[in-house]
């Protein structure tokens, strides 16, 4: 386990609204966070088969380009009805052919596939929200922190806040979906509050015990 020193960090994404998350989770603990669109990094091939491993190629990349810490995540939904899929493939399913991203199109695939499987009933929809964030450093160490949430699928999709497959997700125990969250209500934690609902939430909430509070 390693501390981390600075205040100034890299967070190592081109996806405007994970940016936008991490950004609002760490913004109050007084960090200073450049993302890797900002810095015009390079994306990496992220040729793993796991959301860590996916999320170390990511920090990794940032960290080494810019000799200070990186932050990273990999995330993505993943359905019992559906073997595991989209999974580490989740934003795949939303990609167009001119290589832009159609979340629409992706809930609307998740859906279908769904349909197809007969998983109709909402018992039959079960799913969990993954999240892995990497902390990565440019001598080459990294820690990782895992954050899930379980809910099920839900159609059509309902809300306009959050991003990707919010408006499909409804988490367990709440009968609005992320979709129909604000940013509060969907992580439900920050400092000083032990409850996190959101996966990117409660993988954050290990990342400051570990790194933060050591």
């Amino acid at each position: 386990m390693r501390t981390l020193e600075t205040k100034t960090i890299v967070v190592a994404s081109h996806n405007a609204g994970k940016i936008r998350e991490i950004q609002d989770l760490i913004g109050p603990l007084g960090f200073t966070a450049k993302s890797a669109a900002d810095l015009n990094f390079l994306e990496p091939d992220e040729t793993g088969t796991t959301f860590e491993e996916n999320a170390t190629i990511k920090a990794l990349a940032s960290a080494k380009a810019a000799g200070m810490p990186a932050l990273s995540d990999d995330s993505g939904l993943v359905i019992d009805a559906l073997g595991g899929d989209p999974g580490v493939y989740t934003a795949n399913w939303a990609e167009t052919a001119d290589g832009t991203r159609d979340f629409a199109m992706g809930m609307e695939k998740v859906h279908q596939a769904l349909e197809k499987a007969g998983a109709t009933k909402p018992e039959q929809r079960r799913a969990r929200f993954v999240s892995v964030l990497c902390l990565a450093w440019p001598d080459g160490h990294t820690e990782l922190f895992r954050g899930e949430v379980e809910g099920r699928v839900v159609w059509p999709p309902r809300g306009t806040q959050g991003f990707g497959y919010d408006p499909v997700f409804q988490p367990e125990g709440y009968d609005i979906t992320f979709g129909e969250m604000n940013a509060e209500e969907k992580h439900g934690w920050n400092i000083g509050k032990p409850q996190a609902l959101s996966h990117r939430a409660r993988a954050f909430k290990r990342f400051v015990e570990t790194c933060l509070e050591a």
